[in-house]
């Protein structure tokens, strides 16, 4: 009777494929595009056919929703008037000068809720720019 040969441990190495694994999962975390967070759900917005996607991509971004009420949500804290988010944009302000950039240069998204009065919104514009911020992007859906 002959003797069996023993088959040589075929196991493999894992490390290196986890390790790729979990820097592309931190990759594309890096890669996200977070603007959807700054979207609040107790603001429907207005249709419009005017309504278009930006042409590039902008800089700095703050969203600032105004709700059916005429309330400031930011973040998804409720700030109320808007008078109250001037503390946080003249924060936002300082951020951006110690970046050596400019609140100027900054873009502050308007969500305003389709029943949300005029006033309201330009309240929260008039907020923005008593704290030095000049760039307002208004929001709508687009009617197709």
């Amino acid at each position: 009777m002959a003797k069996a040969k023993k088959v040589p441990d075929s196991s493999i190495d894992m490390t290196p494929m986890i390790d790729m694994t979990f820097q592309l999962i931190a990759f594309f975390m890096i890669l996200i595009n977070f603007s959807e967070a700054d979207q609040d759900a107790r603001v429907k917005l207005p249709s419009s056919e005017l309504a278009k996607p930006p042409d590039g991509p902008p800089g700095k971004q703050i969203t600032v929703n105004v709700d059916k009420a005429g309330q400031v949500i930011i973040a998804g804290q409720v700030y109320g008037t808007p008078e109250a988010i001037k503390p946080l944009l003249n924060n936002e302000k300082y951020l951006l000068e110690s970046q050596n950039k400019s609140a100027a240069d900054s873009t502050i998204i308007i969500r305003a809720h389709q029943a949300a009065k005029t006033g309201a919104v330009q309240a929260a514009i008039r907020a923005c720019q008593d704290s030095g911020f000049e760039k307002f992007t208004l929001r709508a859906k687009e009617k197709s």
